[in-house]
């Protein structure tokens, strides 16, 4: 099983300028009032819209929401269509905002 990530760990490594995939499956409101710089696809769009997103396939991606709950069925999904390294940022939006404020890293 793939171990998710906490917020901690994934501002450590972004502020390390680490290039991390990172797939937002929030709604575009939600997108636009505060995101972490990632790619937006709501999870709703993510069956219809994979080939964007297959060249990583082999790679990591950190896959999050608001509270980290669409982005774990998010990482089960990607996971059965073939994706090898999917990681769920635990507590989403929610929690990185109780850590770090409005700060996107």
């Amino acid at each position: 099983m793939i171990e998710d990530i906490s917020v901690i760990n994934l501002k450590k490594r972004l502020d390390a300028g680490e290039t991390i995939n990172l797939i937002d499956v929030r709604e575009t409101f939600e997108f636009e009032d505060f995101n972490l710089n990632g790619l937006l696809i709501p999870l709703g769009e993510l069956p219809s819209r994979l080939e964007e997103i297959e060249h990583w396939k082999d790679e990591e991606i950190i896959v999050h929401c608001r509270s980290g709950r669409r982005s774990q069925t998010a990482q089960h999904f990607l996971l059965q269509m073939g994706f090898k390294n999917v990681r769920n940022l635990l507590g989403g939006v929610l929690d990185w905002q109780t850590h770090y404020g409005s700060d996107s890293h």
